[in-house]
């Protein structure tokens, strides 16, 4: 009995293993299918649970959407409501023909922003000389970067399928040239013209057509930002409509793209807050252009000074080397240091809770300048602290290895090998080798500073380095969606290396196409730079006049930056002002009424100059909204917060300054006599 009882339960724990091996391996069958169906729920979820750096602090209670402060604070700026974007052509506008003068070919040099201002130009100009264009060659992003090949060229940053199908009814496009143009091309047989910056539409007409109508192709090279002049005549009025379609429908970023800008977008906003987009526009090139080296300290002054020096031997700049920083601080010429923005903002009456993204590929200084900027607000963010490493890897795509050229520690064999040969190398005494040259580290040539003693030039970029530029048209992308979206956006500078309008600009001027209402400070970097001047000794414990003056700056810089925009950036980048031409006004504008309208803000409607009257379409589609004639006074309540330290307090009380100083009336009274003092 024993042993038969034994061997019944040898025989069940059999069975149960087996049963558990099948079990495994159909488990192991599921998850294998789960892993190869499901890659985009893995992703979605991995998404949601990543652990991000930012962590929202909030200390004070959310402004009700209805109340004054909220819209002072966050908009919409009710005289610009009746503005609304229309591209669309107006009266006779014939579709492209089928039979086309001859293809153009375009390569555009640069970064993000001077390749989005000159693909709408290189389009306007296919149109006007009647040609195919080529889909424009993003030079950015040629393979030899070590760029994965999955994207060329200009898949690499945009829809090519949308800009096609958006632009079908205004230029024919295609994606390559035919076989033998391409093969003429490779051997360069066809004709190049290296246009200049700001051209004129004549010169194409004059230089660039007949040439396209005896070789039937002629390829463009843009390097400035820009191939067209930005202001048309009049009778080309359609063309800057076009421009339009082209910046602001056309160019849609590639799907990958676009979602991580949107996923990005989604967690600023998921706190239930509104938000900031600050954009320091403080790179290398623009502050040695403008001959702001002084600004800063120690190594960064000395390589501000190597690139102007740079830009002035290649005629770049017309200047001296030696320049008065503090000069250009004071006649406007230097952007704004993110410490500034901080205390404007703080001084306006925003919380240190705000929340507020920085943008921009490269914020010169590093994370040394941003440091007052936190110490004002809590919630400072930027696109690394709201994605994970893997999402941003996901968009550069497969990227094969680049190899270094560090010099290999040789082996053991090696070392051992040149012993033997030393000690059977003849007799003694011998002339002894020269030394080995000193070796240069890619850590001591590719730094910000280990290359500024050895050379009066430029360094050569590395690949590591070209593939870091082709990333930034990336990470500029995504930053170029949220500051468009963003609830208020402030620039920190608006020029270039070259002097032209920058991506601030940009993202003012499709805000202002896309949602004019929005709040947009453009302040005037010559009057910052005075009001903090007159405050330097005690800047943060500011009187309440001091106070009283920022915020009226800060909010006739949404009227009488339009004005400035329109008088200067308008002129050297239409995208960057693109009103009236792309804009129209509700039929019902003038039965609106604006109390207290000042001569500047009546200045900046004359401006705008949108004298089209909207389409019944866009009429029909906009529901008009209710007018409280209290949520029209501009609320200035002085927020005790910001009357005395900037820096965010810490302590249970969180109140600084003095008095009861919140009232309604008070604050009514301050906004009539800042009214009286803007017309005087």
């Amino acid at each position: 009995m024993k042993g038969e009882s034994k061997m019944v339960f040898k025989s069940k724990m059999k069975w149960v293993g087996l049963v558990g091996l099948v079990l495994s391996a159909f488990s192991i069958f599921i998850h294998l299918l789960l892993a190869r169906y499901t890659e985009d729920g893995i992703s979605d979820f991995q998404s949601s649970v990543t652990i991000f750096s930012w962590r929202p602090i909030f200390e004070n209670a959310d402004l009700p959407r209805t109340s004054p402060l909220h819209r002072k604070f966050w908009g919409p700026v009710r005289r610009f409501e009746p503005l609304n974007p229309d591209a669309n052509p107006r009266g006779y506008y014939a579709a492209p023909p089928l039979q086309t003068n001859g293809y153009i070919f375009v390569r555009i040099q640069g970064g993000f922003h001077e390749i989005r201002n000159s693909i709408p130009d290189v389009v306007v100009v296919s149109r006007l000389l009647n040609a195919t264009l080529v889909i424009p060659e993003i030079q950015s992003t040629t393979s030899s970067k070590g760029i994965s090949s999955e994207f060329k060229s200009f898949a690499y940053l945009y829809n090519e399928d949308q800009f096609m199908i958006a632009l079908a009814k205004d230029v024919k496009i295609v994606k390559t040239l035919p076989k033998n143009l391409k093969e003429a091309r490779r051997k360069k047989e066809i004709p190049m013209f290296r246009v200049p910056h700001s051209a004129s539409p004549y010169f194409y007409l004059r230089n660039v057509l007949p040439v396209l109508n005896k070789h039937s192709v002629v390829e463009l090279i843009v390097s400035d930002g820009g191939c067209l002049q930005a202001v048309l005549p009049p009778n080309l009025e359609e063309y800057q409509r076009l421009r339009c379609r082209v910046a602001f429908h056309a160019l849609r970023f590639r799907q990958e793209v676009q979602e991580l800008a949107t996923r990005i977008l989604n967690r600023l906003r998921a706190p239930g807050r509104p938000f900031i987009a600050f954009d320091p526009g403080m790179t290398r090139d623009a502050l040695a252009y403008y001959g702001c080296a002084e600004l800063f300290q120690d190594v960064h002054t000395e390589l501000i000074q190597h690139k102007r020096s740079w830009m002035i031997k290649r005629g770049i700049v017309k200047g001296k080397l030696s320049v008065d920083s503090a000069k250009q601080r004071l006649n406007g010429s230097c952007p704004l240091m993110p410490e500034e923005v901080g205390i404007l903002l703080r001084a306006y009456g925003y919380s240190s809770d705000t929340i507020i993204y920085v943008s921009g590929g490269e914020v010169f200084g590093g994370q040394r300048t941003l440091i007052p900027l936190h110490g004002m607000f809590e919630n400072v963010v930027d696109r690394t602290s709201l994605s994970t490493g893997w999402e941003l890897n996901r968009i550069y795509g497969l990227e094969v290895k680049i190899a270094t050229n560090t010099p290999r520690i040789p082996t053991f064999v090696q070392e051992e090998m040149k012993l033997e040969a030393w000690k059977n190398s003849g007799p003694r005494p011998r002339p002894l080798p020269p030394p080995p040259a000193r070796p240069k580290y890619p850590y001591n040539i590719e730094g910000w500073w280990g290359w500024v003693a050895e050379s009066d030039n430029e360094p050569d970029r590395t690949v590591m380095e070209l593939r870091t530029n082709a990333h930034k048209l990336l990470w500029e992308a995504i930053d170029y969606v949220i500051c468009v979206e963003a609830d208020v956006f402030i620039p920190g500078f608006d020029r270039d290396g070259k002097g032209h309008p920058n991506f601030a600009s940009l993202v003012m001027g499709h805000r202002l196409y896309q949602s004019a209402a929005s709040i947009t400070y453009r302040p005037d970097r010559k009057e910052v730079a005075k009001l903090l001047q007159e405050t330097r000794d005690h800047l943060y414990q500011a009187n309440r006049t001091w106070l009283t003056s920022v915020r009226m700056h800060l909010r006739k810089s949404l009227f009488d930056g339009l004005t400035e925009a329109s008088a200067k950036s308008k002129l050297l980048s239409f995208l960057s002002h693109p009103v009236p031409e792309c804009s129209c006004l509700r039929s019902n504008v003038n039965e609106i009424p604006f109390p207290g309208l000042s001569p500047s803000q009546a200045q900046a409607q004359a401006a705008l100059g949108a004298v089209h009257h909207c389409p019944a379409w866009i009429e029909n589609a906009l529901i008009p909204r209710p007018r409280d004639k209290d949520n029209d006074e501009d609320i200035d309540e002085d927020d005790s917060t910001s009357s005395g330290l900037f820096f965010r307090p810490r302590g249970g009380n969180h109140e600084v300054g003095g008095g009861e100083i919140n009232n309604k009336e008070e604050a009514q009274l301050e906004d009539q006599e800042e009214l009286e003092g803007a017309e005087r």
